[in-house]
């Protein structure tokens, strides 16, 4: 789902492509991944959307960076924004991000996980992240991922009508872990393309449809992998190569 103009709208609507096609950090193999360049090349290459990494900074802001620590910064949560912004201009804000790609689908994912540098068992960046969508208006689609569960269950808690997806790889099967979206009330299902294998993508998607959940997968760059994977029917592939992944769905 998409949150457009204060409602629901369905992310692959009649008049969308699908599976949609959301870039990996941006075009990450032609540009620095997270950055505002990496982002507007994938959408000039056609990708209907983006996904990206947020992490919080000590004085509140938000910041798209992959890892927790960044060269020449440390790590970003006990940084301030000018700080981060002096030693490394090249990481973007929320903000700057979400103005580059105005009127594209815009995966917001949370980093916070236990073990991470900046873990916090409180989800302040899940109250920073809704803080700054709301603020905007309407004038962002976007969905909310984790892999945290905790953490998209705060987005929830903070604001039931922004679109949240549950991020999965080993450890959880997939079909159960459609059955816990279900119960917390989230959107999507993103899987990494490894629990899809044989016939799973297919019971996974018909699963999902079946309880109205999106799927949406990751990180698939294989042309062959796009096909089977489409065909199955997922709702999205998130990929580092948006133009081979558009050329690979006839687009």
């Amino acid at each position: 789902m998409s949150y457009s103009g204060g409602r629901f709208a369905p992310l692959a609507s009649p008049d969308m492509p699908s599976p949609l096609v959301l870039a990996h950090r941006g075009a990450r193999q032609e540009a620095p991944e997270n950055t505002v360049e990496a982002f507007k090349l994938a959408l000039r290459q056609g990708a209907d959307g983006v996904e990206l990494d947020v992490h919080r900074t000590a004085d509140g802001g938000l910041v798209v960076h992959h890892d927790a620590d960044a060269a020449e910064v440390g790590v970003l949560a006990t940084r301030s924004l000018g700080y981060i912004q002096a030693a490394r201009p090249d990481i973007p804000t929320l903000d700057e991000v979400l103005d580059a790609c105005a009127g594209s689908l815009v995966n917001v994912e949370i980093k916070n996980s236990p073990g991470d540098a900046d873990y916090d068992a409180e989800d302040v960046a899940a109250e920073l992240v809704v803080a700054a969508i709301l603020a905007r208006g309407t004038t962002d689609t976007v969905l909310v991922s984790s892999f945290n569960l905790a953490t998209i269950d705060r987005v929830r808690a903070l604001n039931p009508t922004m679109p949240t997806g549950f991020l999965t790889v080993f450890g959880i099967d997939p079909l159960d872990a459609l059955d816990v979206c279900t119960a917390n009330g989230h959107n999507a299902l993103h899987p990494s393309v490894f629990m899809l294998g044989a016939d799973m993508a297919d019971r996974v998607c018909g699963r999902a449809h079946e309880l109205g959940l999106q799927v949406n997968v990751w990180t698939v760059n294989d042309l062959n992998e796009i096909q089977r994977l489409a065909a199955a029917g997922v709702d999205g592939i998130v990929t580092d190569v948006p133009a081979v992944a558009l050329a690979a769905l006839g687009r």
